[in-house]
Parts: structure tokens; C-alpha cells; sequence
């Protein structure tokens, strides 16, 4: 199966030629020329990787990023100062390249990222020796089920879905909470470190990590 990449940019120019760079390397493509068309077409499709321009009309690349925890998003913006690049990457994005870029060198990075998504077998994630199935909301290390409660598997299951992301406490609440109304700003670091607790006493070792101050993400 081809994987999928959404670009989000309103530069048609730059858009095309993209979109003619990927798609000769494989990949299936779409576009959204918006902010605000980008967060519609994650209710029709979840891609594998997000190319993000910052300067969108609608919502900004900004205000977009936090609502795309669990997706690669490498922002391609022609903001360059380093300010704006730490406060993005800490924000969740997997990767920053500035305009004007090298396509080679994009179509790398490309690659790099979807090399670090997780392993998929239809449904399944799979991070070391850890085995997430959605179908039957089941966890495994090593083999041996791990019980967990409702809101410790959503909170796995985000992160597990983009081990090399940074998922900060605001967008896992945010993509948690229909299915977790358990689960408060005040009440995740407990949730986070019961998960911590039962995925030692399992054997998967410390395979959660805190980014102080931003949110958590998959020891790698």
C-alpha cells in the first residue's frame, strides 16, 4: 500500500511541485490549500506524513499543528529564525525545513520520517516488544497481556502511533477526550505514570519519556 502524504500549503507553485516530486517517489498525495481545509481532511482520511506551511489563510500552520498529534508533520515554512523553529519542534512537529529547500534533501527527510512511523500489520502498532491491536483494545509485551484502564490505552495508543513525536499535554487531552472524559489537565500526569508502572512490571521497560514543560512522547 502506497503511503500517504498530505501537503498543506497554499503556494500552488511550490504545492505542484511537491506533489510531482512525491508521487514519483511513490507516494499517494493530496493537498489542502488551507488551515482550515487541512483539519477537515483529517476527518476523511488520516495521512502517513504532513507537509505544514505556517503562513495559511484560515487557521495558521500554528493553530493547525496542535490538532495533528499522532501524524509526522515536517513544517516547510520560509520562517527561519531559530525561535520559531524550537518553539514548533516542541510543539510536535517531527521536522522543520525552511524555504527556499532543496528537494532532494525534503524528499530525504521524507523518508526518514516515515521510516520511524510505527510497524503496522493492518490495525496493529507496534513499538519494541510492545503489540497494540485497536481491533480488540488489547496490549501486549513480549507476548504477555498488559491490563490496562480506558484512558491509559487511549494515551498509549496516541503515542505509539507516532513514537518519534513529541505529543504535547494539550493535543493528547484534546485527541483523547471524547473517549476519556476521565481524563483532566490535572489528572493525566497520574494516568501517564500508572502506564509508566504496568509497562515496567510487564517488561517493556521506561518506553514513555516526559519532555519537561511540553508533553510526552515514545522513549526511542
Amino acid at each position: 500500500m502506497k503511503r500517504h502524504i498530505l501537503i498543506v500549503d497554499d503556494d500552488i507553485h511550490i504545492g505542484d511541485l511537491l506533489q510531482e516530486a512525491l508521487e514519483g517517489e511513490g507516494y499517494r498525495v493530496s493537498r489542502a490549500y488551507s488551515g482550515t481545509e487541512a483539519v477537515l481532511a483529517l476527518d476523511r482520511e488520516r495521512p502517513d506524513l504532513i507537509l505544514l506551511d505556517l503562513m495559511l489563510p484560515g487557521l495558521s500552520g500554528e493553530q493547525v499543528l496542535p490538532r495533528l498529534a499522532g501524524i509526522p508533520v515536517i513544517v516547510v515554512s520560509a520562517k527561519a529564525d531559530v525561535d520559531s523553529k524550537t518553539s514548533l519542534l516542541l510543539g510536535g512537529a517531527a521536522d522543520y525545513v525552511t524555504k527556499p529547500f532543496v528537494l532532494r534533501e525534503l524528499l530525504a527527510r521524507v523518508a526518514v520520517r516515515l521510516r520511524e512511523a510505527p510497524i503496522r500489520d493492518g490495525a496493529v502498532l507496534t513499538f519494541r516488544n510492545l503489540r497494540l491491536d485497536p481491533d480488540t483494545r488489547s496490549v501486549q509485551a513480549d507476548g504477555t497481556e498488559v491490563r490496562l484502564t480506558r484512558t491509559e490505552y487511549a494515551i498509549l495508543k496516541l503515542l505509539m502511533a507516532n513514537p518519534a513525536q513529541v505529543v504535547t499535554k494539550s493535543a493528547l487531552l484534546n485527541r483523547i477526550a471524547m473517549d476519556t472524559p476521565d481524563c483532566t489537565e490535572s489528572s493525566l500526569k497520574t494516568h501517564v505514570s500508572n502506564l509508566r508502572k504496568k509497562l515496567r512490571d510487564a517488561g517493556a521497560g521506561d518506553c514513555i519519556e516526559s519532555v519537561w514543560g511540553i508533553g510526552f512522547k515514545m522513549s526511542v
